[in-house]
């Protein structure tokens, strides 16, 4: 495969070139491209020894393309080829195709088996889609199309679906997917008269300027035509890979545990050190090798996960393992492992060396949520060190309870919830991504055990509720944890056979008890769990997947299937971006304390515009469904006056405010709670947010380890702010609770009986909360 160089004056430019253009390919498709940029200061400039090793590290024979910025680039790249063996600069190419454009193109023409002409000319070709969009104003009419046969074995014709049409990602997508097949294909924009151009070109494809809604002909010969034209109109339902995921499927019933925090079973433990005793060191061009192999095995490995991710766990956290996939080819990564390999130190020994050096930046940073963040640098080694000594990645197929260090979010996913009927963690807290992952899976587990010995095939018995973990249990031990097993199990059972029944009190009031959902894969089985709706959407999990802004139509589309989906009202939360969960298409600028920062409802307040198109899909949909909206993050009465605001803006664009929507807020903050009847004037309900309100009124960040024994929903200050909350409102405002502590029946009951008639938990926990509520 060519291997691509960029040399830039600019390391932090090089590196953002590289970073968009690594999002056209994918997985093993990826050329080698290194990055030759600014000089050992930190200053700007090139160097012309750093872009000789540079070359050195992306040819693998096949020949290299060099791409520059500036006027000196061309220097220190002409002195490097002075530098090369003859054999070496024989097969380099210096290109003045543009830096940015050129690289994108290239980097795809790479991935799909270009030769080194047509990476080349692909490069320079960079800048032609976006001066054909830019100056057909100004010069007539667009070129006269390339000269290709007029006869075709298959054709067809396909609609542009996607909200932003055409762009370079999907567009990189079509291209990939045809190199796989025999023929040569054309394509025409029918709606913008444009084409036929190449479809195994990007910067071909992107003078199409196929927008939303354009219709593409198809055509294609040779062997493959057929198939090659199939894939195409398989690529347009999906929208090109930018669709949004609106149906709920039914996930394997092997993919969730039991659910009872309790298990008993054999101890499986992990070691989690891979051995590199007996790693055979070899040259460094055999090195840079097994180290380019064990990261294509790798990110093999992590997309297959991700798929099983989003069926098993939801979209959110299969978004943290595409956040693994990312690290596989981070320059700022591989760069200095390549860079260390050529210094002829061993592969494993200088990925450890760099992932030690990023773990430590992360473990260094004053945002617990981000120290976090070291696990899964630390998960990541370990995949690529085995990968590269040819060891397990550490599943198992093993029954009993897992043992490890840490929970990294691969490994959860993989797990096999028949087999592993528990896991103990070491370290790593109650928040880790794998632990989430784990709890989302209903797979029991405790985590933080410590030092407490186990060896493998020990007896380990836990009840994370309650907190208590006992090795090598004695047999009235053991029977006891096998007896709570049991008690639960039958718990559940009973449950869940009177799911469906409403909770009704003794004075004759219903209390409604909801689910919360963040994908359309946590809908599926709502009805069946006993969920009277859905009390919380969120919309930013929702969409997460996403890599630009979603339509309007899209949203509201979504928010129906919802709707559909639960056989009931359905609570969308706008966008709650911010602090531990940014967005793409949202960006937000750092800050030192993220949870105090801007968040939420106030994150819209200079750019309402992304907050009023999902406004505007809550309009939409609720003409079609129940479909009612709230605000997150509300602290003053002001602000929810400044969101209705926008929700009569939003109306005006789509032909009103559906009559009888019904429009709430998030009690999140302290001070909305003490202003509890200002807050909700004008309101029809408020939704109490436990995990905010908790770590807020306890001072306690969420992320933080340190101070998990803070976090507890059922402290009396919490309690008492609930209480106060219910009762502050007016009669006509509704109350109801949609954090994790809903999930948690005997708290769920502490909340009914201060006022509460609304809960929302999570979609395992209905059933149970509801028979807590009728006594049961």
């Amino acid at each position: 495969m060519i291997g691509i160089v960029v040399v830039s004056h600019s390391r932090a430019l090089a590196e953002a070139a590289l970073d968009l253009a690594l999002q056209m390919v994918q997985g093993e498709d990826r050329p080698t491209v290194v990055i030759a940029a600014g000089l050992d200061d930190g200053s700007l400039g090139t160097d012309a020894m750093a872009v000789a090793e540079a070359v050195g590290g992306a040819d693998s024979g096949d020949g290299v393309v060099v791409l520059l910025d500036l006027g000196s680039a061309v220097l220190s790249a002409e002195m490097a080829l002075e530098m090369l063996d003859p054999d070496i600069a024989g097969r380099v190419r210096l290109t003045s195709a543009p830096l940015v454009e050129g690289l994108v193109a290239a980097t795809v023409a790479a991935s799909v088996g270009g030769d080194l002409d047509a990476v080349t000319r692909e490069a320079e070709r960079g800048l032609i889609g976006k001066q054909d969009h830019l100056d057909a104003a100004t010069s007539g009419p667009p070129a006269a199309p390339e000269e290709v046969p007029t006869s075709y074995d298959a054709r067809a014709e396909v609609e542009v679906t996607g909200a932003h049409g055409l762009h370079a990602r999907p567009a990189a997508l079509l291209v990939r997917t045809l190199a796989a097949y025999d023929a040569s294909v054309r394509l025409r924009n029918v709606s913008a008269e444009r084409g036929p151009v190449d479809a195994h070109s990007l910067s071909a494809v992107a003078t199409l300027d196929a927008r939303q809604g354009h219709r593409l002909s198809v055509e294609a010969s040779g062997p493959d035509a057929t198939a090659a034209v199939a894939a195409v109109r398989d690529l347009a339902t999906r929208a090109f890979g930018d669709s949004v995921a609106t149906e709920v499927h039914d996930p394997p019933l092997a993919t969730r545990g039991s659910g009872l925090d309790v298990a008993v079973g054999p101890a499986i433990v992990l070691d989690e050190q891979v051995d590199l005793s007996t790693y055979v060191v070899g040259s460094p061009d055999v090195e840079r090798e097994r180290f380019d192999a064990a990261l294509r095995t790798v990110d093999a490995e992590l997309e297959d996960l991700t798929t099983t991710a989003a069926t098993r766990a939801g979209a959110e956290h299969a978004e943290v393992l595409q956040a693994h996939r990312a690290l596989l080819d981070d320059p700022g990564v591989v760069g200095p492992v390549r860079e260390a390999i050529t210094a002829k130190v061993a592969a494993p020994q200088a990925f450890s060396r760099r992932m030690d050096e990023l773990h430590d930046a992360f473990a260094q940073l004053t945002d617990p949520y981000q120290q976090a963040r070291a696990q899964d640098v630390d998960a990541v080694r370990h995949r690529v060190l085995a990968a590269l000594t040819g060891r397990s990645d550490g599943t198992t197929d093993e029954r009993g309870v897992l043992v490890v260090d840490t929970l990294d979010p691969a490994r959860a996913v993989a797990l096999d919830a028949q087999q592993v009927v528990g896991v103990v963690t070491r370290r790593g807290g109650s928040t880790g991504h794998g632990a989430l992952i784990a709890r989302a899976r209903g797979i029991p587990l405790y985590t933080d055990a410590g030092d407490l010995p186990i060896a493998g095939g020990d007896v380990v018995a836990f009840d994370a509720r309650d907190r208590r973990i006992t090795a090598r249990p004695s047999e009235s031990e053991r029977a006891a944890y096998e007896q709570l097993v049991a008690d639960r199990t039958r718990e559940r059972a009973t449950a869940e056979q009177h799911a469906r029944e409403p909770v009704v009190l003794a004075d004759g009031t219903t209390v409604l008890v909801m689910a919360n959902v963040g994908t359309p894969a946590d809908a599926d089985g709502l009805v069946a769990a006993g969920a009277d709706g859905i009390g919380l959407v969120r919309t930013e999990v929702l969409f997460g997947q996403l890599s630009v802004l979603p339509t309007v139509d899209e949203q509201a589309q979504a928010f129906i299937a919802l709707a559909r989906a639960a056989d009931g009202p359905v609570t969308v939360r706008t966008w709650d971006v911010g602090a531990d969960k940014p967005l793409p298409y949202l960006p937000l600028a750092a800050e030192d304390n993220p949870f105090l920062g801007v968040r939420g409802l106030r994150a819209f307040r200079s750019d309402p515009e992304p907050l009023l198109a999902q406004l505007q899909a809550v309009c939409v949909a609720a003409r079609q469904a129940p479909v009612r909206v709230m605000f997150p993050m509300v602290s003053r009465p002001d602000e929810v006056d400044w969101a209705l605001t926008q929700l009569s803006e939003a109306g005006r664009r789509v032909g009103g405010v559906p009559d009888g929507l019904e429009v709430g807020a998030m009690i999140e903050v302290p001070a909305a709670a003490l202003r509890a009847r200002d807050i909700t004037r004008r309101l029809s309900f408020v939704s109490i947010g436990t995990n905010d309100l908790t770590q807020y009124v306890m001072a306690a960040e969420r992320g933080n380890t340190g101070v998990q024994h803070l976090l507890d929903a059922g402290d009396p200050a919490v309690l008492r702010l609930i209480a106060m909350v219910c009762d502050e409102v007016g009669p006509h405002v509704e109350v109801a609770v949609c954090g994790d502590a809903a999930s948690r029946p005997e708290l769920a009951a502490r909340f009914v009986e201060v006022g509460v008639r609304e809960l929302s938990a999570s979609p395992p926990a209905v059933a149970l909360v509801k028979a807590r509520l009728r006594g049961q």
